[in-house]
């Protein structure tokens, strides 16, 4: 499937129920843009083929602060978008480390987007964020008109890197997009089908929804990914046991349940149930799903 026209946002949506409060004075816009660079793109895990990208996003950083419809560069930002970066607080690092996961799935290795942030004792932090995925690579120079596919590519590329320890595992990602294809020794490699992430971050109410595959539950949680199957949480008290959500993403049962046909050859979810509350028939095709390791 190619990918859509063109366009893609410019940073981050408007507050779930977890978001924290920005405050901080918004500073003067660098004059740092969107800029490309040379070489092979490395991250903690090393070499970044195809979807394979290590995650850590913790789930409090899955709350977007800010949205704007313009290209990606810090002085194209919304002000409020650009405080929620610079801020020197807990929210702030939470935005940066938020930005640093939209960025990686939405431009190329030889993209990058560039700022930097004043902490409260005066010193200044460069930041430099690179792409690896590009599944908005036009998203550098280009805004996003009303392209509602994009957001929901990007909202599932993130949501599916999303991990509730915050522990670095390396991971494939695939779906219909050319960008999320896989090779013969990724789908050995990475052959435990976790679950499978769809939403949209950047509508006017922003909600994120995940899956489970039976068959991936334990060893998602082995390797401490609980995002889709869910955290268990025992009472120190009783003992019990139950299963908490991923931050603000909706767990919505297990992926046989709400998702239609596996991909014969990739072995992702064609598509699963936009919103099994509301409609056990409307479905979203803009699924991304997760492999991990046996």
């Amino acid at each position: 499937m190619a990918v859509r026209h063109p366009c893609m946002i410019a940073l981050l949506a408007a507050p779930l129920a977890t978001a924290a409060c920005i405050g901080a004075e918004l500073e003067e816009e660098s004059e740092e843009l969107v800029g490309v660079a040379e070489g092979e793109v490395m991250a903690g895990n090393g070499f970044l083929p195809n979807a394979l990208t290590p995650n850590a996003l913790t789930p409090n950083a899955l709350t977007p602060n800010a949205l704007t419809p313009n290209a990606l560069t810090p002085n194209a930002l919304t002000p409020n978008a650009l405080t929620a970066l610079k801020n020197p607080g807990a929210s702030g690092a939470q935005s940066r480390e938020f930005m640093r996961y939209l960025v990686s799935c939405a431009l190329r290795p030889d993209q990058t987007f560039s700022f930097s942030w004043t902490d409260s004792a005066g010193s200044v932090h460069p930041e430099v964020f690179r792409g690896e995925l590009g599944m908005a690579h036009w998203w550098a120079t280009f805004g996003i008109a009303n392209d509602t596919y994009v957001q929901r590519q990007i909202t599932a590329c993130i949501a599916a890197r999303t991990n509730w320890y915050g522990t670095h595992v390396t991971i494939s990602l695939r779906n219909a997009e050319s960008s999320m294809s896989s090779s013969t020794s990724e789908r050995t490699t990475y052959a435990v089908r976790e679950g499978a992430f769809w939403g949209n971050l950047f509508a006017s109410t922003p909600y994120v929804r995940a899956c489970y595959s039976p068959t991936g539950v334990a060893r998602a949680r082995q390797l401490q990914r609980d995002c889709a199957a869910g955290h268990l949480s025992v009472d120190p008290v009783t003992g019990a046991t139950t299963v908490q959500q991923c931050g603000p993403m909706t767990i919505v049962g297990s992926c046989d349940a709400v998702c239609n046909r596996v991909d014969t050859t990739d072995g992702f979810y064609a598509g699963c149930l936009e919103n099994p509350v509301v409609s056990p028939s409307m479905r979203t095709d803009v699924v991304v799903t997760s492999f991990l390791t046996p």
